[in-house]
């Protein structure tokens, strides 16, 4: 996959809101829209269900050089050659593990993403040596609804402190980009907002061309 530096657009297969669609054909759309990163969360699912999806949906990012993030399962992620695990807290610090390099697989090459919600708890994950951090819930979410939203004050913190590559998440849509981006994120993470619309690619391109311009605008400004 590309440098995760460079990944804007964090996109997910996940089941909650697969809509009749299978996983690979969730895959497919998003890498056509130009997803860097796809994360394949599957709550409401078996294990083994998950580690099927993951088995068929890995050809299809390794070949549009989009990296693959398995949520939770931290065994599937290593089974399956993915680029990525993702944990919360409660899966990282709440089940003891003190730093990323402690679950990287025995080729230690399994990268660690960790959910923050909070200064505090992006200082420890700094700290631990993740990959990346999300940032977030932003905004009131279905995908997380007992969570309380971060706000953009959150967003604006991480843009001042937090030099690692970070994503903002939750609630995100086209409408409330701009905002987020204001505040100064570079990189969101998008759930239904885009798998709830009947033509992934396209809204999928649609984020991807805005996170672009962002970052061309950026550069223009720092050259100037």
């Amino acid at each position: 996959m590309k440098p995760l530096a460079e990944c804007l657009l964090y996109g997910f297969i996940d089941t909650a809101y697969m809509n009749g669609r299978s996983a690979k054909d969730v895959a497919e759309q998003l890498c056509k829209g130009g997803a860097d990163i796809i994360q394949l969360r599957g709550k409401n699912v078996s294990k083994s269900e998950v580690q099927e999806m993951a088995r068929a949906v890995l050809p299809i990012t390794r070949a549009a050089d989009a990296g693959l993030v398995i949520n939770d399962y931290l065994d599937i992620a290593q089974d399956v050659g993915a680029d990525f695990c993702h944990l919360g807290q409660e899966d990282f610090f709440g089940a003891g593990h003190k730093q990323a390099c402690e679950l990287r697989g025995p080729e230690g090459i399994l990268r660690i993403g960790l959910s923050t919600h909070a200064p505090a708890q992006a200082w420890e994950a700094m700290n631990a040596g993740a990959d990346y951090i999300a940032i977030g819930p932003v905004y009131a979410t279905g995908t997380k609804p007992t969570a309380a939203p971060v706000t953009l004050e959150y967003v604006r913190w991480a843009a001042q402190n937090v030099k690692l590559p970070w994503f903002a998440i939750g609630g995100i849509n086209l409408s409330n980009l701009e905002d987020v981006l204001a505040a100064g994120a570079s990189r969101v993470c998008v759930v239904s907002a885009i798998l709830n619309t009947s033509d992934i690619a396209q809204t999928c391109s649609e984020f991807k061309k805005r996170l672009l311009n962002h970052k061309e605008t950026l550069s223009k400004h720092a050259m100037a």
